[in-house]
């Protein structure tokens, strides 16, 4: 029995079934946990793939009009 991270949900576990690494739904709010410990049971959130891609490819995003202003006072520097 451990209780779920996102919503504190009861979770009744056969816990000489599960492994560390092993992943479980919870029931309640449909949270992917990932089991990190087994003696005692822990869990955690999983983190999804997808969601750090997103972040990354957001920190590689840019406003072009941001280049096209530094490139237009650079030049009024020059001049």
């Amino acid at each position: 029995m451990v209780n779920c991270p996102n919503c504190d949900a009861v979770i009744e576990l056969d816990e000489e079934e599960l492994d560390e690494g092993d992943t479980i739904t919870c029931e309640e709010c449909g949270a992917d946990l990932t089991v990190t410990g087994v003696d005692p049971l822990d869990v955690e959130l999983t983190e999804d793939e997808d969601e750090d891609e997103e972040e990354s490819d957001d920190d590689l995003d840019y406003d072009e009009d941001e280049d096209e202003d530094e490139e237009e006072e650079e030049e009024e520097d020059w001049k």
